[in-house]
């Protein structure tokens, strides 16, 4: 566990200031997970359940199986349950508001985590997330200097429809290319964070593309579909990496595989700890009253074969991805 819990503060940047986590042991807190759609997002809970398990926390702990109605039957299961505060990575930005609200009104502070969603901001106590308009701009300025003014068609494996990530890293995206004529999105549609569905969209992607001849690189909203992604584009007999770019977003550890293999370019990290800069808000919170800032944000590092692939496989394997 303790090696893990090392890795996991060691991809934490920009949100620490090197202290012991904070004690708050007898502390209970139910944690809202969308589910388990990437490899990602399997590491952001076995990263919270060991940040939970160093501080004393006792955890509860519910899968929404990507459901929505799920996430809101669980945050009222915890309210009646009386916990202390109450984590939420929201499968959608919308509908929050009713059982928001209720958790304030039994004074059981929220926070949200790696996801925004479209509610009075007085209804959670803080959001711990990556700056996602960020992470995509980030993917498309990467592009933009890398093909160097030729001629590029995109295809786009958009997030789940309606979620924060996959509309800002949408935006991000658009805004990083906007300024190369060169560079056009032909093709977007949602792969849902899958690595099966980015698979099954980038197949079609190639089957009405030439075979993928008029396709110079692939934008994946994350990681997982990218690697789906890559396994189509080598099914119809071409090379991803070469004959097709691939920049994605969250470097989990496959990602840095295919990198290190020459498959895949580029991917803009999305750290797993959530938890811990939301531990360290509630432990303030609690301590004196101090309020965090609204928004507490982790930073969006690129990744390309220049950042020894292979290592960063190795330093991330163990985290549950």
């Amino acid at each position: 566990m303790i090696t893990k819990l090392a890795l996991a503060a060691g991809l934490v940047t920009a949100l620490s200031s090197g202290a012991l986590a904070q004690d708050l042991t007898g502390k209970v807190i139910g944690f809202s997970q969308i589910g388990s759609e990437s490899g990602w997002r399997a590491a952001e809970t076995s990263v919270t359940k060991l940040q939970a398990e160093e501080r004393g926390i006792d955890l509860k702990f519910a899968d929404a199986q990507q459901k929505q109605e799920n996430q809101i039957k669980a945050i009222r299961g915890f309210i009646a349950q009386g916990v202390d505060a109450i984590l939420i990575a929201p499968v959608v930005a919308t509908g929050w508001d009713d059982v928001l609200t209720e958790a304030k009104e039994a004074e059981i502070p929220v926070i949200l985590l790696d996801r925004g969603i479209d509610a009075p901001e007085d209804l959670y106590l803080t959001s711990v997330a990556s700056d996602q308009v960020l992470e995509g701009r980030v993917a498309g300025e990467w592009l933009v200097n890398e093909v160097a003014g030729e001629e590029c068609n995109v295809v786009e494996l958009q997030g789940t429809v309606g979620s924060s990530p996959a509309i800002n890293r949408k935006q991000g995206f658009e805004e990083g290319i906007a300024s190369a004529a060169n560079i056009t999105i032909t093709q977007s549609q949602t792969g849902d964070f899958t690595r099966s569905k980015g698979k099954e969209v980038m197949e079609a992607f190639l089957k009405s593309s030439n075979g993928g001849a008029d396709i110079c690189a692939v934008y994946a909203h994350n990681d997982d579909m990218a690697v789906g992604a890559i396994q189509a584009i080598k099914d119809a007999g071409l090379k991803p990496g070469e004959d097709i770019l691939v920049v994605s977003i969250d470097a989990v550890p496959d990602i840095f595989t295919a990198i290190a293999a020459g498959e895949a370019n580029a991917t803009v990290e999305l750290t797993p700890n959530m938890a811990g800069p939301a531990f360290d808000a509630l432990a303030a919170y609690w301590a004196n009253g101090t309020e965090p800032e609204k928004f507490i944000i982790t930073e969006s590092k690129l990744y390309t074969a220049a950042d020894d692939p292979a290592g960063e496989y190795e330093r991330r394997k163990g985290l549950g991805y």
